[in-house]
């Protein structure tokens, strides 16, 4: 069978992608050239990417339990709070779910916005965390290694960096070396040190924001001055904006501030696309009854 490709449904799609990861930096205050980074590096933009070797899935490829525990923690802050209720802390660690709800828990990490909005949550708490913990002010590429490793994994292996960077990192993480070979262990095979797996992961985040990306970067724009999410090595010095988001057409050019009437016309195509957004935001009891949809099976 031959797949036809929509060019223009692919847009659509990449378009809300980005436009979901653009309320989740506004709402969070969560820099949004990191979240676009992160999002691009680790699946391509497709909410749907699932990993062959692991559990990760969606957006931001969050395995089983890291999902559940920042739903837990998070969920109910951001429209979700009936996927928090349905997970509970295990006394031995680790989380548990409700069963008759588990499909349409996990279902949540393949739809942009709650993706995007745990994943700014997740990046909040690991900055402060890390940032205590480290004694440091942290960057993009820390966070990312608290994403790809978790935040004790994290701390874990940026402390064992400082002291030696030389070290073999899959001697330190097996588990995780043996889950993602092309990160722990050269084209030869020969395993990296710390110091160049951090330099592997840095590089994947600073090549995810690319030319095409740079007229949603200045839009979006969400980071205020002094927060612990800081903005990625070589990304553009953006003025903080209080919109999300003006102008997702990916034009050449921003529409002049004034037309002849006076009309301030960005502000308007702005105020027209936070509407648009509010409208398509589901109330929880919708959300809880549309995930519960999706994971019924399919007639026949």
């Amino acid at each position: 069978m031959t797949l036809s490709f929509n060019p223009s449904s692919y847009t659509q799609a990449s378009d809300q992608v980005r436009a979901a990861i653009g309320q989740a930096a506004q709402t969070t205050g969560v820099n949004f050239s990191y979240l676009l980074a992160q999002a691009k590096s680790e699946s391509g933009l497709n909410p749907n990417a699932k990993a062959a070797s692991s559990s990760a899935t969606g957006l931001y490829q969050f395995l089983d339990q890291s999902w559940l525990g920042v739903v837990k923690q998070h969920g109910a802050q951001y429209g979700l709070g009936w996927a928090a209720n349905a997970i509970t802390a295990r006394k031995g660690g680790g989380y548990a779910v409700d069963p008759s709800l588990k499909d349409a828990v996990f279902a949540l990490r393949q739809q942009p916005g709650p993706a995007a909005m745990m994943a700014a949550a997740y990046a909040s708490d690991n900055a402060a965390n890390l940032g205590q913990a480290l004694g440091r002010q942290v960057n993009g590429t820390d966070l990312y290694m608290a994403h790809f490793l978790g935040l004790g994994g994290a701390t874990k292996f940026l402390r064992a960096q400082c002291t030696n960077g030389g070290a073999c990192a899959a001697s330190l993480f097996p588990q995780e070396a043996r889950a993602n070979r092309s990160i722990f262990y050269d084209k030869d095979g020969s395993p990296r040190s710390l110091d160049q797996v951090y330099a592997v992961m840095g590089r994947k985040l600073d090549h995810a924001v690319d030319g095409s990306d740079s007229a949603t970067v200045q839009s979006a724009q969400a980071l205020t001055p002094g927060s612990l999410v800081p903005s990625l090595p070589g990304a553009p010095d953006l003025t903080p904006t209080p919109l999300a988001y003006a102008d997702m057409s990916g034009g050449d050019s921003a529409p002049s501030a004034e037309d002849p009437a006076g009309v301030d016309i960005s502000q308007m195509l702005a105020t027209i696309e936070q509407n648009r957004l509010n409208m398509l935001k589901p109330t929880p009891a919708q959300a809880k009854l549309a995930y519960l949809m999706l994971s019924l099976p399919s007639p026949g």
